[in-house]
C-alpha cells in the first residue's frame, strides 16, 4: 500500500480555484447528490415532501457545485456553504448568482476543523472531497457530526488512496486525460493524500461509528453514510 503523502491544506491561489472549479466535475457531482438523495429517502428517514425546510452543511464546498447541483432539484433545500479558500468562495459565489440561487446557498469562510456552529444546528451534513486535504481528519469528522441534530443524515464522500503508482496513473488517466496537465498533476496529488477504507473506518469508530457505514463506492471513491 502507498504511503500517504500530504499536499496543501488549502487550495487558495486564484490558478488553484480556477483549475477545480473547469475541471470536468459534472458527472461526479450529479452522482454524489443522486446518492444523498437515495440515502435521505431510506426508512426511517422523513418522507421527500418533508424537504422543503431543511438547513444544510456543505463541508469544503470548493466552487459550490454540489450545493447547485443539489438546489437544482425538487426540494427547497437552504445550503450554509463551507470552505477556508477565499478564492475558491469568491468562485463559489459567482457560480450561485449565475445559477439563480443567491437566496438558497450561502457561502462562509470556516475552517471544518473547529466550526463555528452549535451543535445540532443541520439537519444534513454532506461533504465531498475534503477529508483528504486535512492531515488529521479526526477533528473535522468529529465537528461535522456535533453540528448535525439528532437522526440528521451525515453523508461524506472522498477520493480513496490507491494500492500503487500504477493505479493512481490509470485513474489520473480514465478520469482526468482530457484535463490540462496542471490538473491532472492536482488530481494525482489528491489521490496520493487520500486515506483507504480502513483508515477512515480508524477515524469513525471512536465517534461511535459504525465501520461498516463506510464503503468502497466506486474504483476511486469511498462513502461515509449514516445517520446521528
Amino acid at each position: 500500500m502507498l504511503p500517504r503523502v500530504l499536499e496543501t491544506e488549502v487550495m487558495d491561489t486564484v490558478e488553484e480555484a480556477a483549475d477545480y472549479d473547469s475541471m470536468h466535475h459534472d458527472t461526479v457531482n450529479r452522482i454524489f447528490v443522486d446518492d444523498l438523495l437515495a440515502a435521505a429517502s431510506e426508512a426511517p428517514a422523513p418522507p421527500p415532501e418533508s424537504w422543503q425546510a431543511l438547513r444544510i452543511l456543505d463541508v469544503g464546498t470548493g466552487t459550490a457545485l454540489i450545493p447547485i447541483e443539489l438546489c437544482r432539484r425538487p426540494g427547497n433545500f437552504k445550503v450554509v456553504a463551507i470552505d477556508l479558500a477565499t478564492e475558491m468562495l469568491t468562485l463559489a459565489d459567482r457560480n450561485i448568482a449565475q445559477a439563480g440561487l443567491s437566496g438558497r446557498i450561502i457561502t462562509e469562510l470556516v475552517d471544518a476543523k473547529g466550526l463555528p456552529y452549535a451543535e445540532n444546528s443541520f439537519d444534513w451534513v454532506i461533504s465531498n472531497s475534503i477529508v483528504h486535504h486535512i492531515p488529521e481528519p479526526s477533528h473535522c469528522l468529529h465537528e461535522m457530526l456535533r453540528v448535525l441534530r439528532p437522526n440528521g443524515l451525515w453523508f461524506v464522500r472522498d477520493l480513496c488512496r490507491p494500492p500503487s503508482i500504477d493505479n493512481i496513473e490509470h485513474i489520473v488517466a480514465t478520469y482526468a486525460g482530457m484535463d490540462s496537465p496542471r490538473q491532472q498533476q492536482l488530481f494525482r496529488q489528491s489521490l496520493h493524500a487520500a486515506l483507504t477504507v480502513d483508515e477512515l473506518r480508524a477515524c469513525v469508530v471512536p465517534l461511535g461509528v459504525s465501520p461498516l457505514h463506510v464503503q468502497a463506492t466506486s474504483d476511486r471513491h469511498w462513502t461515509l453514510r449514516t445517520r446521528k
